[in-house]
């Protein structure tokens, strides 16, 4: 069985060091074996789990839910109704956020269409930003001014 260091481990799983050491401070990581003299020594596995939760961050998923998928990928634990639900919660989320980034981006283009950039009284994207009224109830449409 091969055997890996910490900075091994990293350079394998695609993460920085510090990010490895961060995940077995929280138990994300289970801590490895040591050497005789002292050193940390990772296996395949750690490789795999790391790679999992690097991929999972990618995508987005909390540590709480990564924790939960982790717990569900275990042999005796699969359960593919359950990683689901963590999987739909998770795309929910995403949708909502992309939702939202999409109202942003509306608001803004509608509110710079407006400014010519020409020294005037007012400025459409000043105008904007001092409405007291929230981004997700604004239309896409910025105050006259």
């Amino acid at each position: 069985m091969k055997s890996f260091t910490i900075g091994q481990l990293a350079g394998a799983a695609g993460v920085n060091l510090e990010t490895v050491r961060y995940y077995e401070r929280i138990k994300l990581m289970p801590a490895p074996v040591r050497t005789a003299s002292g050193h940390r020594a990772y296996d395949e596995g750690h490789v795999r789990r790391l790679a999992f939760i690097r991929r999972s961050r990618e995508l987005g998923f909390s540590i709480e839910q990564i924790r939960a998928l982790l717990a569900l990928a275990e042999p005796s634990r699969i359960s593919c109704a359950e990683v689901r639900e963590i999987a739909r919660a998770h795309l929910d989320d995403v949708q909502a956020k992309l939702a939202h980034l999409s109202r942003l981006e509306s608001i803004l283009t509608d509110t710079i269409a407006h400014c010519s950039g020409d020294p005037a009284p007012s400025c459409p994207v000043l105008d904007m930003l001092a409405t007291p009224q929230p981004i997700h109830s604004q239309k896409a449409r910025p105050p006259t001014g």
